[in-house]
């Protein structure tokens, strides 16, 4: 039967967050999506999708963005239409920012966060960042193929602690088989 197996397709991740209490800044958390090409899927990302950008060619994209936690539900919410990513591309990797302006944060700051990851109705992971707690940046998932063979989702929280620049051209170098 695994020959039947067509992997991940389209995938949901979701984040949220409640607002900052009265009187504190807001707090803003971003989703940042990095695609690697096969030649080399530790190196330097093809290209990353955040706020205000997509996929070149409109496979990975934002489809709500929150800079508050206000709201019902899930804040934030990215899809990767994995089944669409060219042959190229062998490796995404998915990580949370929290942005650092105006006030500096960490995930022990963020009043109840919550991921979720998942394709339809599937849920293929969750969490709360309470694994990384220090932490100002976090990979939460990894999506990798092996040449054009099915998507498999490589779930893992891991924390990383410095600014939202270098977390996006390092998050792809965080972990390696």
């Amino acid at each position: 039967m695994d020959g039947l197996n067509k992997g991940l397709r389209k995938v949901e991740i979701a984040m949220r967050w409640d607002p900052s209490p009265a009187g504190q800044p807001s707090t803003d958390l971003d989703l940042v999506a990095a695609t690697y090409p096969a030649d080399d899927p530790y190196g330097d990302p093809a290209y990353v999708v955040h706020f205000d950008s997509r996929s070149p060619d409109g496979t990975i994209y934002l489809n709500r963005d929150s800079k508050d936690g206000q709201g019902f539900g899930y804040d934030e919410v990215m899809t990767l239409e994995l089944d669409r990513l060219d042959v190229r591309y062998a490796r995404v990797v998915v990580g949370v920012v929290i942005q650092q302006r105006p006030a500096e944060r960490t995930f022990a700051s963020v009043t109840n966060p919550g991921l979720r990851i998942r394709e339809g109705y599937t849920v293929l992971a969750e969490d709360d960042f309470g694994g990384v707690p220090g932490a100002t940046a976090a990979t939460v998932a990894e999506f990798v193929r092996d040449g054009s063979g099915p998507w498999v989702l490589q779930p893992g929280l891991r924390g990383f602690e410095g600014d939202p620049v270098s977390f996006t051209r390092t998050m792809g170098a965080a972990h390696r088989p």
